[in-house]
């Protein structure tokens, strides 16, 4: 029964796509082609003749007009941003136009950094692929395209630029389906199921990690990095020493036996269970047996009052549940514990810091566990699967890395000789260069 409403469903759904094909006009290609509707020769063939009416009747606009695209979490909003700096450096006059949910962070995020922001219907993929709550995903996307294809029609944009998640993939479409240009952009090792559709109709596609071209046209890839805002992750020249006294003010009156040591925890905006609790165990036995050591920890809201509650206060533990002087943290730092999303890896490999990755096993695709032994063969990160996480194998890790000097430092070099901090003006101008 299940099988026969599904069926009906994509017929139903695919006849009225072949609607809004015959409605944009995307029949009326070279007959020299061999494609059928909605193919990726169809549309990458198609996408030329119909760029010209991308720019709708009227006069055509002489200011350059880039459309974004990509929300849901951070890793998809803040590289979506650092492209928009860059563009908007290079080209101040630009139009700069977020499109994303009316409830999606992006929604609060963009505008509060400046930019423009339309929402979009949304549209939700629930794992399994199979579970029956998608029986209404192809209706879901079809009404997020044409809205996004009305908005694109408004706009005139020039370039329409992808950065992943489900967020990106109407609006993705609708320029493809439109004539308008595409570029992508990949933050992980692997990549997203959006991206991998976006793919075959992008001009270029941006990448972060050199094992990640296998998945794509390798004539399209350009390998680049993680493209970041300007006020994250690299410690912005600020020392050691003045950036513990922002979170240990009392720090420059202690007497250490020895040279004084940070640990950051990032247990994620939200926070990551496993993590956090093998850490709670491990917190006050190093701050009891190791007088030089120093604890920044990030616990994500959702752990930050119970973590609080067990938490004796000490003046060598900063506790917090979201960070927002990031680069400083950074810079205090000398061993990083965290999960492995794609831009919290950039930003390891940018400050130069050896880290212990525990990957998250509910990432889609399993991402970060490709991330995080991407970043042992880069940067020489040690892997903790959460299999093998508990507090004594947390702690033997931490103290492993702390305790050898000479592994510090190699493990910093490494990271520092794989790190791409200029991605962002790299992704720009490539994309100027397209346009111009």
């Amino acid at each position: 029964m299940a099988a026969t409403t599904a069926a009906a469903a994509a017929a139903a759904a695919a006849a009225a796509v072949f609607s809004f094909y015959k409605l944009v006009d995307c029949h009326s290609f070279p007959r020299t082609v061999r494609s059928f509707p909605g193919s990726p020769i169809h549309l990458r063939c198609r996408a030329p003749h119909l760029r010209p009416y991308a720019l709708a009747a009227g006069e055509s606009s002489t200011e350059l007009c880039v459309v974004l695209a990509g929300g849901g979490s951070g890793g998809h909003i803040f590289p979506a941003l650092a492209i928009a700096d860059e563009l908007s450096a290079v080209r101040p006059n630009a139009r700069i136009v977020f499109l994303g949910t009316a409830t999606g962070m992006e929604s609060e995020v963009v505008p509060s950094a400046g930019y423009e922001f339309v929402p979009v219907p949304k549209v939700c993929l629930d794992r399994p692929f199979l579970s029956p709550l998608n029986l209404l995903l192809p209706f879901q996307l079809l009404r997020s395209i044409i809205a996004s294809a009305a908005v694109l029609s408004r706009l005139r944009p020039k370039v329409v630029v992808g950065t992943g998640a489900y967020v990106s993939a109407p609006v993705c479409f609708a320029a493809i389906i439109s004539g308008i240009m595409l570029v992508i952009q990949e933050q992980n090792c692997y990549p997203g199921i959006t991206n991998r559709a976006l793919a075959p109709y992008a001009e270029k596609i941006f990448l972060a990690f050199n094992a990640c071209i296998k998945y794509f046209p390798r004539d399209k890839c350009v390998v680049c990095g993680n493209p970041r805002r300007l006020s994250s992750g690299s410690g912005g020249g600020v020392s050691k020493a003045d950036a513990m006294l922002h979170f240990f003010p009392k720090s420059g009156n202690m007497n250490l036996d020895e040279r004084a040591l940070v640990v950051l925890v990032l247990g994620g905006s939200i926070g990551a269970n496993a993590m956090n609790l093998a850490f709670l165990e491990v917190c006050y036995d190093m701050l009891a047996k190791q007088n030089n050591i120093f604890i920044i920890w990030q616990t994500g809201a959702k752990w930050f009052e119970e973590v609080k509650l067990v938490a004796k206060v000490h003046p060598r533990l900063f506790l917090t549940p979201f960070l927002d002087a990031m680069e400083l943290a950074y810079a205090a730092a000398d061993l990083v514990v965290s999960r492995a999303g794609a831009m919290t890896c950039t930003e390891i490999l940018t400050a130069g810091k050896p880290s212990i990755l525990i990957p998250s096993p509910t990432a889609s695709d399993d991402h970060q566990t490709k991330n995080a032994y991407a970043m042992a063969d880069l940067a020489g990160a040690h892997v903790l699967t959460e299999d093998e996480l508990d507090s004594c194998s947390l702690q033997t890790a931490i103290n492993n890395v702390l305790g050898d000097n000479n592994l510090m430092e190699e493990m910093s070099e490494k990271a520092r000789r794989a790190s791409r901090p200029n991605a962002a003006s790299h992704i720009a101008e490539c994309i100027l260069s397209i346009l111009d």
